[in-house]
């Protein structure tokens, strides 16, 4: 299939093009479809029709209707304190990872059904995977190091008959590995993606949940509620997502047969260095970085490749059917 061609630029015109949470939220729409929307629904400042986006339990009614309305998800929860994320970001990485297959495919766009992806760090929410299946029928398997995370995937994926054996929610064994003792033996992926935790310390997430609410106009008291939510693995790690990018770039030169383009988020612009340095001594064959942004948020991310041209072009025979 070839790609649709972009829109016409909308209110949040730094999506990709093919994001279809360009314009503004239609709460009323949201709400005819997804009542209980309606309770957190009230005029901004400014007179427009909004949420509460410092309140949790508001941020999990908008992400269940816009899951509802814009991917046919009518099953979906988290457990309580689990991380709530805002989707139209979620679906830019999912649509930037297309146009990367896609040019690597003659501008063609490999058949849903030949895609296979690995997210790393899926999370209770499962949204990549949700949002990956819905617009282009892949198929996935995400991994985590939490056992409740990974009991909720699967409870989403049972839930909802349009997800029906395209996600497999995996547990990671060992919390210090990334690929190691998840990949199988002889398993091939078109893609892996991530969203690394990005703090290095409990400290410094906390640190950042404060100036987040802070910045909604809710930082009064000692105790910070990130809207979002997360668990202490999802919002941080030793070293932060530069050590825990190393770590993935590390892992994944010792199966580089494995993927075409392993791929990560990467928050922090002063991490690029490191992980450039790091893919040159892994041997890295090709080397992307895609930049993205969400109003004042800027974030890229890093694919890689350790597949030669020749090897390329027997992957695109081999496992993507011709274009249809």
């Amino acid at each position: 299939m070839k790609l649709p061609q972009p829109t016409p630029p909308a209110e949040k015109d730094q999506l990709h093009p093919r994001n279809p949470h360009r314009a503004p939220y239609d709460f009323p729409q949201l709400s005819k479809g997804t009542p209980e929307l309606a309770a957190f629904v009230r005029p901004n400042p400014y007179g427009n029709l909004s949420i509460d986006f410092a309140n949790p339990a508001a941020v999990k009614a908008l992400n269940r209707a816009l899951l509802r309305q814009f991917y046919g998800i009518e099953h979906w929860d988290i457990p309580k304190g689990y991380l709530c994320p805002p989707i139209p970001g979620r679906a830019d990485y999912v649509h930037y990872l297309a146009d990367l297959l896609a040019e690597s495919n003659g501008g063609v766009l490999p058949p849903g059904e030949d895609i296979t992806v690995l997210d790393v760090g899926v999370g209770a929410n499962c949204i990549y995977p949700i949002i990956g299946r819905r617009a282009y029928g892949w198929h996935f398997v995400g991994s985590d190091i939490d056992g409740v995370a990974v009991r909720a995937a699967q409870q989403i994926e049972a839930a909802n008959p349009s997800l029906a054996g395209a996600i497999e929610a995996r547990l990671q064994p060992t919390r210090t590995r990334i690929f190691d003792g998840l990949i199988q033996a002889g398993e091939v992926f078109d893609l892996t993606m991530c969203n690394p935790p990005f703090h290095a310390s409990a400290a410094e997430a906390a640190a950042g949940s404060q100036r987040k609410t802070t910045s909604l106009g809710t930082g009064r008291g000692p105790r910070p509620v990130l809207n979002f939510g997360g668990q202490n693995a999802e919002l941080w790690c030793e070293g932060g997502e530069a050590a825990f990018i190393r770590r993935m770039v590390q892992e994944s030169a010792r199966r580089p047969g494995s993927c075409y383009w392993f791929t990560t988020l990467v928050s922090k612009k002063e991490t690029l260095a490191g992980v450039y340095r790091a893919l040159q001594t892994a041997g890295a064959k090709a080397v992307r970085t895609i930049e993205m942004a969400q109003g004042q948020k800027k974030s890229r991310l890093v694919a890689w490749t350790y597949l030669s041209p020749a090897q390329q072009e027997t992957w695109r025979k081999t496992r993507w059917s011709a274009p249809r």
